[in-house]
């Protein structure tokens, strides 16, 4: 009987849970974007909050598979245990939000989604998000490459 269960449990294939990848801090996606200067979205949330807990469960994990975040910096901030940091970033609105912050010419800007969103509306907010860095970024080097040649004189 005993080498039974044995060899039941030598094949029996193990449910291992799959295992979320560590947070993202905002104090290291921030150290990212200002050196990089590439977009960065924050997600704030709590373990209280419903909405909040799908996001972080289907959503997150969904777009990461889709390799979504692949150009941007991410973090999540959690208001109960960065309640001073996700009071600033959210006016103190409601949660689950997502911030992005680009980079333009005349500073940083902010886009948001408030509420529980489909994989498909956050992987549009960071496309399109992306797109206007992009556009930024051309305009950007379009105005330095169309600065005029000056003469220097020795």
């Amino acid at each position: 009987m005993m080498r039974l269960v044995l060899a039941a449990a030598i094949f029996l294939p193990v449910a291992t849970p799959e295992k979320e990848p560590q947070p993202e801090t905002y104090e290291a996606a921030y150290k990212t974007i200002v050196k990089s200067g590439q977009p960065m979205v924050v997600m704030i949330g709590a373990d209280w909050c419903g909405p909040c807990q799908a996001m972080r469960r289907h959503i997150l994990p969904e777009l990461r598979k889709r390799r979504c975040f692949g150009k941007i910096a991410f973090a999540r901030v959690d208001v109960d245990q960065e309640a001073a940091l996700a009071k600033r970033l959210t006016g103190g609105g409601p949660v689950p939000q997502l911030i992005m912050f680009r980079k333009t010419k005349n500073g940083w800007v902010r886009r948001k989604l408030i509420g529980k969103q489909s994989v498909e509306v956050v992987e549009k907010f960071v496309e399109q998000g992306l797109a206007l860095d992009a556009t930024d970024r051309q305009a950007a080097e379009g105005r330095l490459a169309t600065l005029p040649n000056t003469k220097t004189t020795e």
